[in-house]
């Protein structure tokens, strides 16, 4: 089935948007849907969305609606890149206009505060089970600007469906945009959504100016607890290994381009938490992730020391630098653990 027939990419935001040019350019037009009208007349009129992404251009071939309806008639492939936050709102909204076999690519990262539900179990129980063999999730180190810039990029995209991942996995595909596949949806999820909240940590110790030693001591132990809860949930060690675990942590962490890290950075060198909310457009996702993330370690009793912290310095005001004498002065044990599955 040629599902780039017409593709349409839920959400305009940086990540969306820089999405929505890249498979335009490769398919030669395609659609997004924006909340804002004013990117609405931005895209269609200038071909730029100066809101989200500004200083790029985009294709004229790629057209932007604010109507729901209008924007789900006659998709061919819908990606989803909605804030995790309104996702289950928005799919709830689109989902009287969707044909039944339409495919989902899902590229938003995240858990939900309430239910802690992955976003592959907010697709299938807003979309209906059997999403469960009809979406992908795509996930992995991917700046927006990069992608929007056309620069190297690769990322993993995993589905229980393998036969429709190899079929989504060429259409997103080419010489500067390499999708992998695995099975491993939530693996490459929680991958996605936990890298954020350690980034947060990684820019507080930027902020702190800890030096290099306490930057990659910090990252590699955020990847065991990341690890943990993954194989606890029922996911792949090995995935957090890959593009969308250690891959999209290691740009989060250092990369100056991330909203996460930049949260961290300003909150390390004393700015308060609401100061800089206010100062933002955009909410750095790792900022609900970290209370997803802290409910979802107690829920299933995973040890997430970093995450834990995050969650302390952002909702209960605890100073960073009161952060890392809470880490330094844990008591000594081994570094590897026993999940209850494997050694990590």
């Amino acid at each position: 089935m040629d599902y780039s027939r017409e593709i349409g990419v839920l959400g305009a935001g940086a990540w969306g948007t820089a999405l929505a040019r890249h498979l335009c350019i490769k398919h030669g037009h395609a659609r997004i849907w924006a909340y804002e009208p004013e990117v609405v007349d931005d895209i269609n009129c200038r071909h730029v969305n100066s809101r989200f992404l500004p200083g790029i251009a985009l294709p004229p071939t790629l057209t932007a609606a604010a109507d729901l309806q209008a924007f789900a008639d006659g998709i061919s492939l819908m990606v989803i890149v909605v804030p995790s936050h309104v996702m289950r709102s928005v799919l709830g909204q689109i989902a009287p206009f969707l044909k039944p076999d339409v495919p989902v690519i899902c590229a938003t990262k995240g858990i939900e505060n309430e239910s802690l539900m992955t976003m592959s179990d907010v697709v299938e129980a807003v979309l209906g089970e059997r999403y469960r063999g009809l979406a992908c999730y795509l996930s992995g180190p991917s700046f927006a600007m990069d992608v929007a810039n056309g620069r190297e990029t690769s990322v993993s995209l995993a589905g229980y469906n393998q036969e429709l991942c190899k079929e989504l996995q060429i259409l997103v595909s080419d010489a500067r945009f390499r999708a992998y596949t695995t099975h491993d949806v939530l693996g490459v999820e929680l991958g996605g959504s936990l890298k954020n909240v350690i980034a947060i940590a990684a820019g507080a110790v930027a902020g702190l100016q800890l030096g290099h030693n306490a930057a990659a001591a910090l990252v590699t132990r955020g990847l065991a607890e990341m690890t943990r809860l993954c194989v606890r949930l029922g996911g792949e060690a090995l995935t957090l290994s890959g593009l969308s675990g250690m891959g999209d942590l290691v740009l989060t962490c250092y990369g100056e381009l991330s909203r996460n890290r930049e949260l961290g950075l300003r909150m390390g060198q004393g700015e308060s938490f609401e100061d800089i909310q206010r100062s933002r457009i955009t909410v750095a996702e790792g900022v609900k992730t970290a209370r997803s993330a802290y409910m979802l370690a107690k829920k299933c009793d995973v040890d997430m020391p970093i995450t834990e912290n995050v969650y302390l310095g952002l909702y209960e005001n605890k100073p960073p630098a009161d952060v890392v004498r809470s880490l330094m002065s844990r008591n000594l044990k081994s570094e590897l653990e026993f999940t209850g599955a494997r050694k990590i």
